[in-house]
């Protein structure tokens, strides 16, 4: 997976394949509301396996019944790359519903 940063018009078209996701301070972000904190605690689980699979992983805050993930490529200068989309993709993938933000 490319680790080279994207650029804005990169970031934006590919924010639109993502509902929910949106970039904040060069980073992905998104917030998945859930109907209990155990779902939102099973959710964490499985996000990270996923970042174990891809080696690359978010910052991951477990709240009541919230999960809000952000990510950028720190082996890329903290800029935003493919593999940041691929682990949203994935996540959205597993998301019950797709989530709400």
């Amino acid at each position: 997976m490319a680790t080279e940063p994207l650029s804005q018009k990169e970031i934006e078209d590919r924010l639109r394949e993502l509902p929910g996701w949106s970039l904040d301070d060069n980073r992905i972000a998104r917030t998945y509301r859930l109907g209990t904190h155990f779902a939102a605690a099973a959710l964490v689980v499985h996000v990270a396996g996923i970042q174990d699979e891809l080696d690359h992983h978010s910052d991951l805050t477990l709240g009541y019944n919230t999960v809000a993930l952000t990510v950028n490529t720190h082996s890329a200068g903290g800029a935003v790359t493919d593999l940041d989309f691929e682990l949203a993709r994935r996540v959205e993938d597993i998301a019950p519903g797709h989530g709400a933000s």
